[in-house]
């Protein structure tokens, strides 16, 4: 067995600091788009897989990048003069015994539906060309999807930690507002590019939000700064109604603009700054838990794209996330839960390398108290790891996964 170590970490809980920044990039944001698509691959590939081979082979999808296009907006409507370009990259396996699979196809298909389902604007025949970069994985690391015991493919950590504090929460739960549907017909005119950026000082909370809007849909420069303060003026009550702790909510929303400037806007043709601005890529935007909270441990793995079974980098991201809940949900005594978990590669992914508990206690607890219950639920999921993996390989779980987590 890999090393277990469970101790008091002995700081004030995140929420009781004076300072906090959290930061979500929305669903159209570049980076957000890359990993929804690299996830969405992954899981069609591991459906053509079962479908081709019976079972899933291996492939890592992570390296993707969206290379933005050339748009002209304008008010009353602009124009696309350069589409888009998604490029897959990594490894794949294309070829088992005689039987192959067109991964290119798979992976392209499964981009378009995920666009078609997210992206109101983007036509993906029209506004993505895709480049299929993706090659063959090594024998080595294929090979380990031939052990019973699934063992890990490579060597790295990741942290995920419980509860959210009221300010992760109202982050994660604005960019998902911005994007409802109810939103969108209140202010259709706002495009899915949305990043929230969250400062608190105290119980004082400022929000800086970049909205991308849609040309067509704003006819003049009044009434464009019109919808925008109709939109800051809607936010602050909803994260009121959201979260109660905040005195004050202060809203900025697209801080560049100057009414002064003829394009000091924020306009986009398709609802998203990748048509014409900004590039996207795997990992460089939320971590598994949706959100960028630079007070929090995390680790810098791309967790997107890469395959369910045994790259530790997603699932380690993903359960380090879901242990800490379970660890605070169901232990009495603690305020904060932080849940390391190191892998070696070739080692079984049910056995870390070491496994890092970190436990916030609360007024009147000890670790006596919680360190046993606590173990004791780590390695119950570490356990029942292969029914975690199985959901990591459904798309079902993606569109859960956050509603879980609030």
């Amino acid at each position: 067995m890999g090393e277990i170590v469970v101790e008091q970490l002995k700081h004030e809980p995140l929420a009781d600091q004076q300072v906090e920044l959290v930061e979500r990039k929305g669903k159209g944001h570049p980076d957000s788009i890359c990993d929804a698509i690299a996830n969405c691959a992954s899981v069609a590939l591991c459906d053509q897989y079962k479908k081709a081979f019976g079972r899933i082979l291996h492939h890592n999808l992570d390296k993707m990048l969206l290379v933005a296009g050339r748009s002209a907006p304008r008010l009353g409507g602009g124009q696309i003069h350069e589409p888009m370009k998604l490029i897959f990259g990594d490894r794949g396996t294309a070829l088992l015994g005689d039987q192959a699979i067109d991964l290119g196809e798979v992976v392209s298909e499964a981009a378009k539906a995920w666009v078609r389902a997210n992206l109101r604007f983007v036509d993906p025949d029209r506004y993505l060309v895709f480049q299929n970069e993706i090659r063959p994985a090594s024998a080595q690391l294929t090979s380990l999807f031939d052990h019973a015991s699934m063992r890990a493919n490579d060597t790295s950590v990741a942290t995920g930690f419980a509860p959210l504090s009221p300010t992760e929460r109202v982050v994660l739960s604005l960019e998902k507002h911005m994007n409802s549907r109810e939103f969108k017909a209140a202010f259709p005119e706002t495009g899915e590019d949305i990043k929230v950026m969250a400062f608190r000082n105290h119980q004082q909370l400022h929000l800086t939000i970049a909205v991308a809007f849609v040309d067509r849909l704003v006819p003049t420069r009044a009434a464009y700064f019109r919808r925008k303060s109709e939109i800051a003026d809607v936010v602050a009550p909803y994260v009121h109604s959201t979260a109660s702790e905040f005195e004050r909510v202060h809203v900025e929303i697209n801080t560049l603009d100057d009414p002064q400037a003829d394009e000091g806007m924020y306009l986009t043709v398709l609802g998203t700054s990748a048509e014409g601005s900004d590039s996207g890529q795997v990992g460089r935007g939320n971590r598994a838990n949706g959100l960028i909270a630079s007070h929090r441990p995390q680790s810098i793995e791309a967790h997107a794209g890469k395959n369910p079974l045994s790259h530790v980098g997603k699932i380690y991201s993903y359960l380090t996330t879901h242990i800490a809940q379970q660890i605070y949900s169901q232990v009495a005594g603690l305020r904060e839960v932080h849940v390391s978990l190191c892998s070696q590669i070739g080692r079984p992914i049910d056995d870390p390398f070491v496994s890092s508990l970190k436990l916030v206690l609360a007024k009147g607890a000890s670790l006596d108290d919680v360190k046993s219950p606590a173990e004791s639920i780590l390695q119950q999921e570490l356990a029942n790891i292969a029914a975690f993996t199985s959901q990591l390989a459904s798309q079902d779980f993606y569109c859960h996964w956050e509603d879980r987590l609030t």
